[in-house]
């Protein structure tokens, strides 16, 4: 009975910490989502070439690269009554709702794109502290089902945005800047109300590491865990699985990110339909990640993650080669919703893995940033990459070039798989 009463607790624990980083995640990506619609029709009032929008709309993935590892180590390394985590959002999501609302008020371009740097510095510098909550509170083994639930809530966000803009910006277009900001702002205060990551195993584990150390004099119990040490340590480690998932981060992601972007001129130039039309060819396939994303974890924790990252990303791959092997309207819609459902193998998983292969629960926030700069580091070069495939072979053969990458993708995780395995029969050996 006592161990049952354990096991509630411990799955109400799990809900209760999965609903507020998923509440913290939302709001945050309803701004991006709403950020992502509205800042480009901004932009063009004041600039007419569509290379320079494109340029300082990808201005926040390239800040992100370089900031949110930063910010990762630097609440790793903080010590407060309130935790390691918590102090910054308390702050931050505030200023960086505040920026949002500045957005549409600029009116000049020169404070335009002083607003959106301003608003993309803070947003990047607390997206690894709020989504570093999860593993600090939950148990290895039921994070890929956490990440699920605050995956689909990031997917949900494309609609809030989509209904923002159809209810309120024609008539109201600076007002309906308040809605998104206006979630992070009661995100920020339920966060704030309702979490103390001071209480979390992962800060607890941390606190003891950090008592330890100075115990064994190796460290005075102020030393900081430097991002140089930590990635000295991710390379020059002889298993390389670290090492190797990051680069399958980067190469799936690029595979992702090419078949969101550049599928509107693929359906324009390939398939023939109007910009409209092609615009709306991924619609149906961001319902069926959501529809998958939950199974995907649940299968991981049944069958393994690196497994089911390898079948979702082979899935992924099948469904880009249907497409390109049979190129018309109807079968991309079905092969961009197969491909999809087998991205969410990977999406939910990889940083899951990437937690649970830290050495430390000391750098929690820092391994969260990491994967970061292989997710968008991915989505900058992908797009790209294929782009200039493109450029040589033509439109007709993109999805072919997508198929490549994630071949390539899914052989470095059956090599991560192989070195897990062989390293846990060594263990067991010993």
């Amino acid at each position: 009975m006592a161990s049952a009463t354990r096991a509630d607790s411990r799955s109400a624990g799990t809900g209760r910490i999965t609903f507020y980083v998923a509440l913290a995640v939302f709001a945050q990506e309803s701004t991006w989502n709403f950020y992502d619609n509205r800042v480009p029709e901004l932009l063009r009032d004041h600039v007419a070439s569509a290379a320079v929008i494109g340029l300082l709309m990808g201005m926040d993935n390239l800040l992100g690269i370089f900031i949110q590892p930063y910010m990762g180590n630097r609440s790793d390394n903080t010590r407060t009554a309130w935790g390691r985590r918590i102090p910054y959002l308390a702050v931050m999501m505030p200023v960086g709702a505040a920026l949002f609302l500045l957005i549409p008020h600029a009116t000049s371009l020169a404070w335009l794109i002083l607003v959106l740097f301003l608003y993309a510095l803070v947003m990047n510098s607390f997206r690894p502290v709020s989504e570093s909550l999860m593993p600090d509170f939950i148990e290895p083994a039921r994070r890929s089902r956490a990440n699920a639930v605050v995956k689909i809530a990031s997917a949900l966000t494309t609609i809030v945005a989509a209904l923002v803009s159809l209810l309120l910006v024609d008539d109201h277009p600076k007002l309906a800047f308040a809605v998104p900001a206006g979630l992070m702002l009661v995100a920020a205060a339920v966060l704030v109300w309702r979490v103390r990551d001071s209480r979390s195993p992962a800060y607890q584990a941390a606190l003891a590491e950090d008592e330890a150390a100075a115990a064994s004099g190796s460290r005075g119990p102020d030393v900081k865990v430097r991002i140089r040490t930590i990635v000295g340590d991710l390379v020059l480690d002889p298993d390389r699985s670290r090492l190797l998932l990051i680069v399958a981060v980067f190469v799936f992601a690029g595979a992702w990110f090419a078949s969101r972007s550049l599928m509107t001129p693929y359906g324009v130039q390939v398939l023939g339909l109007s910009d409209g039309d092609a615009g709306g060819l991924t619609l149906p396939s961001g319902i069926a990640f959501i529809l998958a994303a939950l199974p995907a974890a649940l299968f991981a924790e049944r069958f393994g993650r690196l497994r089911v990252m390898a079948a979702g990303m082979t899935v992924f791959g099948a469904g880009a080669l249907l497409g390109a092997v049979v190129p018309t309207p109807a079968v991309t819609v079905v092969a961009l919703c197969l491909a999809a459902a087998g991205a969410a193998g990977f999406v939910i998983n990889a940083v899951v893995v990437l937690w649970n292969l830290a050495p430390s629960s000391r750098v929690l926030g820092t391994y969260t940033g990491l994967y970061t700069v292989g997710w968008a580091g991915g989505g900058f070069a992908g797009p790209a990459v294929v782009g200039l495939a493109v450029d040589i072979t033509g439109w007709r053969l993109m999805l072919l070039h997508i198929t490549v990458l994630t071949v390539v993708a899914v052989l470095l995780v059956v090599r991560i798989d192989r070195l897990r395995r062989a390293s846990a029969s060594t263990e067991g050996v010993r």
